[in-house]
């Protein structure tokens, strides 16, 4: 029985099956990508969503295709592996804000660009009592730096040191950002804090995080 044939049966849920999805997925096995794929992408969909609206869609396709080529190369584990699409798709995020003010183009209202919906595992924002797309948005008005900690501790679900890789910031800096992000949040939805000045997240032709967090993916 092969270790893909492993994964499908006993499901994709745990760690251990999703190393070892990850390690068949780099020796070729197109089942096994698939796995990894299911896993990941509902995180990246919403964390792209964050930072560049209606175009994540967009924005991930590409960052699969760097994925797919560099797959072989990448050396880590399940959560290493996370973190290293996370910072992937935030270069590509940023690529793409960058074109899109060299071509401005209409968008949509700033209320609508928010409300995409992933897949499945909603209850991965650990926000109670409010839709996903309501969340995305009030993330999405917190100071850049708490919104990018917040997405990728709490949707993306990596700890504070691969988060810390792919900000290029030290795990501590990350936990407050975090910690205050999430704070500032519950107050918003309490009704005790007014929103954060819009346009936080990453400005078009900027990156000021004084690293990419992962070899080999620029």
């Amino acid at each position: 029985m092969t270790r893909v044939t492993r994964v499908r049966e006993n499901g994709a849920g745990g760690g251990d099956d999703l190393d070892r999805a990850l390690r068949a997925a780099q020796e070729g096995d197109e089942e096994a990508f698939r796995v990894l794929y299911r896993d990941v992408q509902p995180r990246l969909i919403r964390f792209a969503g964050a930072l560049v609206g209606a175009d994540a869609e967009d924005v991930t396709s590409e960052a699969w295709l760097q994925i797919a080529r560099d797959l072989p190369a990448f050396r880590g584990d399940i959560d290493g592996f996370r973190g290293w699409t996370a910072t992937i798709t935030r270069h590509r995020a940023l690529d793409h804000l960058r074109r899109r003010a060299r071509r401005p183009a209409a968008d949509a209202p700033a209320e609508e660009l928010l409300t995409l919906a992933a897949p499945s595992d909603t209850e991965a924002l650990a926000l109670d009592g409010i839709a996903t797309g309501d969340a995305l948005r009030l993330i999405a008005e917190l100071p850049r730096d708490q919104a990018e900690a917040v997405l990728l501790r709490v949707v993306m679900g990596l700890d504070a040191k691969s988060a810390g890789k792919v900000l290029g910031k030290r795990p501590g800096a990350v936990r407050t950002a975090a910690h205050r992000g999430l704070r500032r949040l519950t107050e918003r939805l309490a009704g005790t804090a007014p929103p954060a000045q819009a346009g936080t997240l990453p400005a078009a032709g900027s990156d000021k995080t004084g690293g990419t967090g992962a070899e080999g993916v620029r």
